[in-house]
């Protein structure tokens, strides 16, 4: 299943709507703006509000438009990264750290579903993280002891309680949780409202100024002056350089498989190798018969593989083969992670500038690394201590990660070698309806998408960040960016995820 645009549509969207501000239209003024409203956005707006903060809300889409509504919603202190990794990274204090902001991050949703009485299906469960069955469990006796080290819950088991299916010895950590994502997004967004807080959609950012008295600009003409500004566009969109080399875009694949209501006991479930499985139980709304298995995986570097089908086919096989209760598979879709070197999120102030800050780096746990944002963030603007800002600070260096920093930037400088290649298809005539590729003309790349009527919309095929040539995304229907994650529509070329701020531009210019 599809959304109107082409894109896949996620177990979230085919459950809830989406809210839909309407646009900004003239000026505005506020203590805080904040740019983007996914799960880092209205939670930091929310926990402003609360303090007593005036915020203002921009998105260039609806409320929970851009990676939140394709997460997974795990709500984990167990990290992607492994524990004995981060004490490698950030030492034991720094290890202890993430646990403890990960931790509350868990609490402090569950607080604000009871507060605000949000109805999203949040549900304690434990979760496992288990090898799968003929590999060594060493790397689960590595990790536990890190683990306890760090303060973590978690403890050794023989075996995942799933009796349909030996998938071996496993580290069962302590309640985490689970929840709808944009159920609990929009019941956020009207408390933030409800606190007087100010939202807007189809509000495109163009210019984020830094100063005494930051600004935003829009697409329209329209501005928003604040004293702080908080950037929470999944990626930075204010930051050409910097940040970009210290993350790096990865693509993740995701179904949602129907089986009958209580065949599987409620848990999480991760498995070690990379790129790893993810699994977890979903209600249907108002269906008491079945539930949605969502399991993800199958990752890759944005803009670096066009084998979608392949990838689905695989989490499929895998899925199939150990939950045998699967009737159909009517849901896919992919979403975008941002992998950071040292394996946390960059939550701060942004690097050389006074009153701007931003949140990006999810390392696959957006969830609460959004939570944490709106933790950190709201107390950095206050001017309180928080013993996380250290920890997550932006402009933090990460000299134990140069090995990750190397290996991702080289990768990044080989995909200007794409500008010399003989394109995809040597003529448009080439490319299917519903279909997109790159075509060379002389030395210039084009993106051509030809429309399901014939239709063909050609755009440069330059992003327009640092100048990489897009790649045609067959199953979300976009141009990606193979060096910093952008994203952009297939019909007009317009954003549609940064660190681009600017479209592609029109073929010929």
């Amino acid at each position: 299943m599809k959304t109107p645009d082409g894109e896949n549509l996620s177990v979230w969207l085919a459950t809830a709507e989406l809210q839909q501000p309407a646009p900004l239209t003239g000026t505005e003024e506020a203590e805080v703006c904040i740019v983007g409203a996914g799960i880092a956005g209205i939670t930091t707006a929310y926990m402003l509000a609360l303090a007593g903060k005036s915020v203002v809300v921009i998105d260039d889409g609806a409320i929970g438009s851009g990676e939140t509504h394709h997460t997974t919603a795990h709500l984990v202190n167990a990290l992607d990264d492994r524990y004995f990794e981060l004490e490698r990274f950030h030492g034991a204090r720094g290890a202890k750290l993430a646990a403890s902001s990960h931790t509350a991050a868990i609490d402090t949703i569950e607080e604000i579903v009871g507060r605000e009485n949000i109805g999203c299906d949040f549900e304690r469960v434990d979760g496992y993280l288990f090898v799968p069955p003929g590999e060594s469990p060493d790397i689960l006796t590595r990790e536990l002891a890190a683990a306890q080290r760090a303060g973590v819950e978690v403890e050794y088991v023989e075996h995942v309680p799933l009796e349909f299916y030996e998938f071996g010895p496993a580290l069962r950590f302590t309640q985490q949780a689970q929840f709808h994502a944009i159920k609990y997004l929009n019941g956020l967004a009207d408390a933030v409202k409800g606190l007087g807080g100010r939202m807007y959609g189809q509000t495109h950012a163009t210019k984020i100024e830094d100063g005494a008295r930051p600004r935003v600009v829009t697409a329209t003409g329209a501005q928003i002056r604040a004293g702080a500004i908080v950037v929470a566009t999944n990626t930075p969109v204010n930051d050409r350089v910097t940040i970009h080399t210290k993350q790096a875009p990865y693509r993740t694949y995701v179904i949602a498989a129907r089986v009958p209501s209580q065949s599987i006991r409620h848990v999480l479930l991760w498995d070690t190798p990379d790129p790893y499985h993810y699994v977890r139980l979903q209600p249907a709304n108002g269906n008491r018969s079945h539930e949605f298995l969502i399991v993800g995986g199958e990752d890759h570097k944005t803009g670096q593989a066009d084998d979608f089908e392949a990838r689905f086919a695989a989490l499929e096989q895998w899925t199939r083969e150990r939950f045998p209760m699967v009737e159909d598979v009517p849901l896919r879709w992919s979403g975008q992670v941002m992998e950071p070197v040292d394996g946390l999120a960059f939550i701060g102030r942004n690097p050389g500038e006074h009153n701007v800050y931003i949140a990006t780096g999810d390392s696959g746990n957006g969830m609460t690394h959004g939570t944490i944002a709106g933790l950190l963030l709201s107390d950095l603007i206050a001017g309180r201590d928080n013993e996380w800002a250290t920890l997550y600070d932006p402009a933090r260096k990460s000299l134990r990660a140069g090995f990750e920093y190397a290996r991702e930037n080289l990768n990044v400088a080989g995909q200007y070698a794409d500008y010399v290649t003989p394109g995809d298809v040597k003529r448009v005539e080439d490319i299917a309806p519903g279909d997109g590729a790159i075509v060379r003309r002389g030395f210039r790349q084009v993106a051509a998408y030809r429309d399901e009527r014939g239709a063909l919309h050609e755009h440069s095929a330059v992003c327009t960040h640092l100048g990489c040539i897009v790649a045609w995304n067959g199953t979300e229907q976009s141009w990606d960016c193979p060096c910093h994650g952008s994203r952009f529509d297939k019909l007009d070329g317009h954003v549609l995820n940064g660190p681009a701020i600017v479209g592609l531009r029109p073929a010929g210019e």
